[in-house]
C-alpha cells in the first residue's frame, strides 16, 4: 500500500468527528425517536443489532465472556474520533470504540453488558496476557513483536505516522528534520520505538497517554508529538490556533484487535465479522469520520496463524 498523505481530507475528518461526538450516542441496540405526531416508528441509532444464541466453540475469551455475562474491553479515551471520552457528559465515542461495541453486539453483549477499560499504551499486552481484558480495540498497530504475546484480528482499518508541532513552528516538516528535537509519543508504542530506531538524533520523551504529550506542546517542552496521523489530527482540529500537522506519513500502521494469544477461534470470529460486514463497517467509519466526504477503504483481515 502507498503512503498517502491524508492530512487534508482527514482534517475536515476529525473536525466533523469532534462535532459527532454531540449527537451520535453510538450504543448498539439502542433506539431514539422524533417527539413528533404518535405512531412514529422508532430507528435504530447503531448499523448493527444484538445477536442471539451465539456459541464459539474451543475459544477461551468467549467462554470466559459467558460465565461473567459481560465484556471487559480495552480501549483508549483520549483520542477524538477515535476513542474519546467526553469529561462533561461521560459520553464514551469514537471509531474504534464503535468497532469494540459492534463487536461485543456480535457476541451477544448490549451496552449495558459492557465494561470499558482505558489502558495506557506500553500495558495493552500484559493486560490482555493477565486476562484483564477480553479484547482490545484502540488504535493498536499489528507486529511481529507484539503478536509473541497476543493475537490479532484484523487489521480493520489502516493509516500512518505523522507529526504535529506548535503552529509557529517552521523548523519542523517532516522526520528528517527531528535531529536535535525533542519528539514526545506514548510508552510502548510502535511510533516511539521508530523515532529511536530511525532518527536516533532526536530526543525522546515518553508518557502514558498521547494527549499528556499534547500539553507538553503547547507548553514548550517538547518540540514535536508523534503517532498515527489520524490521531494527531483530532488534536489539531480542537486547538488550530496552536497546533499543526506537517508532512506526509512515514509508516504504514494497520489496526488490529488484540486478542489473548493462540485464541484462534476468537480471531477467526472478528475476522469473519470484519470480512462479512463491510456495509457495517462503512456505517460505522461514516458515523465517526465520514462527515468530510472521504470514501472509506476497508482492509481485507490477514490470514490467521
Amino acid at each position: 500500500m502507498r503512503k498517502l498523505r491524508m492530512g487534508g481530507a482527514l482534517a475536515g475528518i476529525a473536525i466533523a468527528a469532534l462535532a459527532l461526538t454531540a449527537c451520535n450516542s453510538g450504543t448498539p441496540g439502542t433506539t431514539s425517536t422524533d417527539e413528533g405526531d404518535a405512531g412514529d416508528e422508532e430507528t435504530s441509532s447503531t448499523p448493527w443489532e444484538v445477536a442471539t444464541d451465539v456459541s464459539i466453540d474451543g475459544s477461551p475469551t468467549f467462554d470466559a465472556i459467558s460465565e461473567r455475562g459481560s465484556v471487559k474491553i480495552g480501549v483508549k479515551e483520549d483520542q477524538p474520533g477515535l476513542g474519546y471520552l467526553d469529561p462533561t457528559t461521560g459520553e464514551r465515542t469514537g471509531f474504534d470504540v464503535d468497532i469494540a461495541r459492534w463487536i461485543a453486539a456480535s457476541l451477544g453483549y448490549d451496552e449495558d453488558k459492557i465494561e470499558f477499560t482505558a489502558i495506557p499504551s506500553a500495558n495493552r499486552e500484559q493486560a490482555i496476557v493477565n486476562g484483564d481484558i477480553d479484547y482490545y480495540v484502540g488504535t493498536y498497530s499489528i507486529t511481529d513483536k507484539r503478536k509473541e504475546q497476543i493475537s490479532f484480528a484484523g487489521p480493520y482499518f489502516v493509516t500512518g505516522q505523522g507529526l504535529l508541532v506548535a503552529a509557529d513552528n517552521d523548523d519542523i516538516e517532516g522526520p528528517d528534520d527531528l535531529a536535535g528535537k525533542n519528539v514526545c509519543s506514548a510508552t510502548g508504542s510502535t511510533s516511539i520505538q521508530r523515532i529511536k530506531d530511525e532518527y536516533p538524533e532526536a530526543t525522546t520523551t515518553e508518557f502514558d497517554t498521547y494527549s499528556q504529550c499534547v500539553e507538553q506542546l503547547k507548553s514548550g517542552q517538547v518540540d514535536a508529538v508523534t503517532t498515527d496521523e489520524a490521531i494527531l489530527i483530532g488534536y489539531a482540529a480542537q486547538d488550530p490556533d496552536n497546533l499543526k500537522v506537517v508532512g506526509d506519513v512515514f509508516s504504514e500502521e494497520r489496526y488490529g484487535v488484540g486478542i489473548q494469544k493462540g485464541d484462534t477461534a476468537f480471531v477467526e470470529f472478528v475476522n469473519e465479522l470484519f470480512t462479512d460486514g463491510g456495509d457495517t463497517w462503512e456505517a460505522i467509519f461514516e458515523n465517526n469520520l465520514g462527515a468530510a466526504g472521504v470514501e472509506p477503504d476497508q482492509p481485507a483481515v490477514d490470514p490467521v496463524d
